[in-house]
């Protein structure tokens, strides 16, 4: 027969294990329950997010991820909810909070999902209506690293830097006595000149590059066709000095400014074909 206390021993150490798998497995019905209200929060902003209920969308995402720290989707979606409030070219406080709020989260998924594309194209967007075109087109510049044949990454960087160019010629054009004319400002001082060709040849260079890419990758990109116009006039600035240059500048604004009315006009065309199906009526 076996002694009392060892008799004893042997219960007490059997009674542990069916205690201690009832704690694991209550843990577990925790954590289980815990992620399906986390799941539910989400689901509850996504619908105040479509309502553009934003603040109460964040809400909802920020108890989500109290209750579920590792879930990813919740901070895209906080991110994005942050993202919706940023009113577009403001820079007081309360609107840099929070665009800076949405920033962080999207840099943090990052950090955990290096290279993800929807991060990477809400940053750029963040930073561009927060005026801080350098950062956004960093940013842009990622997101072709990413996917090269992102047609719209190409358009925003190039549209980015007709701006910066534009911006630039009015400012010495300005000091110069002179409107921007949109055809070479021929008028324009040698100074002038030089001013502008230091100021705006980057920028003019790499924009037209990025947007003949961008309409490379899609033919009938309407938008990125019409910043080809004016990006040509700016680059007939640069070339300033060499009339003939500036002449042949000015055409292919020209010609640009044709190819926007085709595309546009394909575009419709497209529009109405795929509101009727497809269906095409001949008489």
């Amino acid at each position: 027969m076996r002694p009392f206390k060892e008799t004893l021993r042997s219960m007490n150490l059997n009674a542990r294990v069916p205690a201690a798998a009832a704690l694991v497995a209550s843990f577990g019905l925790l954590l289980g329950c815990a992620q399906l209200k986390a799941r539910d929060q989400i689901n509850k902003g996504v619908g105040a997010f479509k309502n553009a209920q934003y603040e109460e969308a964040i809400g909802h995402f920020q108890e989500a991820i109290r209750l579920d720290p590792k879930l990813p989707q919740a901070k895209l979606y906080l991110g994005t909810a942050y993202s919706y409030m940023v009113i577009p070219n403001a820079t007081d406080d309360a609107n840099l909070k929070t665009a800076n709020n949405a920033i962080t989260i999207f840099k943090d998924y990052l950090g955990e999902h290096p290279g993800d594309k929807n991060s990477l194209q809400q940053l750029a967007s963040i930073y561009r209506n927060i005026k801080q075109p350098a950062q956004s087109k960093a940013y842009e510049l990622q997101v072709i690293q990413v996917d090269p044949k992102d047609a719209e990454a190409h358009y925003s960087i190039g549209s980015a830097d007709f701006a910066e160019a534009y911006n630039n010629a009015v400012k010495i054009l300005g000091e110069d006595g002179l409107k921007d004319d949109g055809t070479g400002n021929l008028k324009m001082s040698k100074g002038a000149c030089a001013k502008i060709k230091a100021a705006n040849t980057t920028s003019v260079t790499d924009g037209i590059s990025h947007l003949n890419e961008s309409v490379k990758l899609r033919t009938d990109y309407d938008d990125a066709l019409g910043y080809l116009n004016l990006i040509y006039r700016r680059k007939a600035d640069v070339d300033c000095g060499d009339p003939a240059t500036v002449k042949q500048d000015v055409a292919m604004a020209d010609d640009y400014t044709k190819q926007v009315m085709g595309a546009r006009a394909n575009n419709e065309k497209k529009k109405e074909e795929k509101a009727t199906h497809g269906t095409v009526t001949t008489e």
